[in-house]
């Protein structure tokens, strides 16, 4: 495992870099990932516009700012993204905020489709859902924990309309999105900051 974690992380980006290349992508016309196809594309820019904005209007509490400004060792925090995912673009963001707080976190993003074998190894029921955030001892890269694809509550979400309507379809979409929106990076912030303590 250690190998794997080692291969990504030499590869990793940060986050300026990660939105650099969604950027670069999209300007070509394409997604991040092997995969192409126009639905990728639109998808990518739709998250590229709402990275754009949770850049600007995302904030830290400041009960979490506390706790992450009282770290007392120094975390990597690996996450698995695509461009494309609508999950991602809501919480990159605020692990980005979270961990350009105080100088105890790395943030390292490396993208799922090019580290297949580290994929393999946090899968969430069997699929490669993303974000995965893999929290990481920066002095031994042991593994401490991972978090990911989404907030408790939004996974609740999706499941209750799951089970009502057998599909993942645009109206989903459209609540998760809502949810990410009136959540406001909280829950998230709530989750990730608990594997710490």
């Amino acid at each position: 495992m250690k190998a794997i974690i080692e291969a990504a992380l030499a590869k990793s980006m940060n986050y300026i870099q990660y939105r650099n290349l969604v950027s670069t992508f999209l300007a070509e016309g394409k997604a991040t990932g092997p995969e192409q196809s126009e639905a990728l594309v639109h998808y990518s820019s739709l998250n590229d516009t709402r990275m754009k904005r949770l850049d600007k209007t995302m904030v830290v509490t400041e009960a979490h700012t506390e706790k992450i400004l009282g770290l007392e060792w120094e975390y990597i925090w690996l996450v698995l993204t695509e461009g494309w995912c609508g999950d991602a673009a809501q919480i990159v963001p605020i692990l980005n905020k979270m961990a350009a707080i105080g100088d105890k976190i790395d943030l390292k993003i490396v993208l799922r489709d090019e580290n297949e074998a580290l994929m393999n190894l946090f899968l969430t029921n069997g699929g490669k859902s993303i974000p995965k955030l893999i929290l990481l001892d920066a002095a031994t890269l042991d593994v401490l924990a991972d978090w990911g694809p989404r907030p408790a509550g939004a996974q609740q979400l999706i499941q209750e309309y799951k089970e009502k309507f057998g599909v993942i379809d645009d109206t989903l979409k459209t609540e998760l999105q809502l949810w990410y929106h009136h959540d406001k990076g909280v829950s998230t912030q709530n989750e990730v900051l608990e594997l710490l303590s």
